[in-house]
């Protein structure tokens, strides 16, 4: 389809918030669709391969029809802005509440984290990924998407405690605030953002370039690789390499999220 330009966008929305027009309801979900595509390959880089895609696709057109219904077109926001939140949203809670993450795989991520802390008490070092495969005897591969899977559990986790709390302060009368961290936390996760921008220093130039492309321009892995020259499942494996290398300093990040 393609794209509108503002007054045809505009004519749109006036049908669809005044009269409900289905045809127009259609023309904007089309319209936007590329919104879900985007969240769907960017999620679906940190998750197991055997999940569907077609999933997240639906998870995601429901959060976009859901934001198309609660939008409010008067006031100066953006839609594609506002959709994003839902439609992001919508993925992570689909897959937050279908547990997309088995048992075995936490368990397996929680064994592999302890090897590695065996192997590196040993080496008195930091191990590479090549050496954990070994000592694990498992493939590199493995390691690379347990460390990745296990971040966004936590990722997931975090935003479930956030859910579980909005939940019960709007049950409570009086409520503490937590959202306020005290001077001790502010320069602990200063400390270790600092301890992060060394680390990613450290990383190589590709290492470095893909997590800049990755989370601060907000590309996804296909359009990384298109302006690289390399294959998506080669961002992937510096993407993941990249996060194996930074996982300690991650993990604690996270944990004071």
């Amino acid at each position: 389809m393609a794209k509108l330009n503002s007054t045809e966008e505009q004519l749109l929305w006036k049908n669809w918030i005044e009269k409900k027009d289905p045809q127009a309801g259609d023309s904007l979900i089309r319209q936007y669709t590329p919104l879900v595509t985007y969240h769907v390959q960017r999620i679906g880089a940190s998750i197991p391969k055997n999940i569907s895609r077609d999933e997240l696709k639906s998870l995601g057109m429901m959060g976009l029809f859901d934001a198309l219904n609660k939008f409010d077109y008067s006031r100066d926001l953006k839609f594609d802005t506002y959709a994003s939140f839902r439609v992001r949203g919508a993925i992570i809670d689909g897959l937050r509440k279908e547990d997309w993450l088995p048992r075995s795989s936490r368990e397996k991520a929680k064994k592999l984290e302890a090897k590695i802390e065996e192997l590196e008490q040993t080496l008195m070092r930091h191990a590479t990924a090549d050496e954990i495969a070994d000592y694990v005897e498992m493939p590199v591969e493995d390691v690379y998407q347990t460390v990745q899977e296990h971040f966004f559990s936590n990722v997931l986790s975090i935003d479930e405690n956030l859910q579980d709390n909005e939940e019960m302060e709007n049950k409570s009368f009086v409520i503490r605030d937590d959202s306020q961290k005290t001077p001790e936390q502010k320069m602990v996760k200063q400390e270790l953002l600092q301890d992060l921008v060394k680390q990613i220093n450290m990383l190589n130039e590709n290492e470095q370039l893909v997590l800049s492309l990755f989370y601060t321009e907000d590309l996804t892995l296909t359009v990384i690789g298109e302006m690289l020259g390399l294959s998506t499942s080669r961002i992937s494996q510096i993407h993941s390499k990249a996060l194996f290398k930074l996982r300690k300093l991650l993990a604690s990040e996270m944990m004071n999220v």
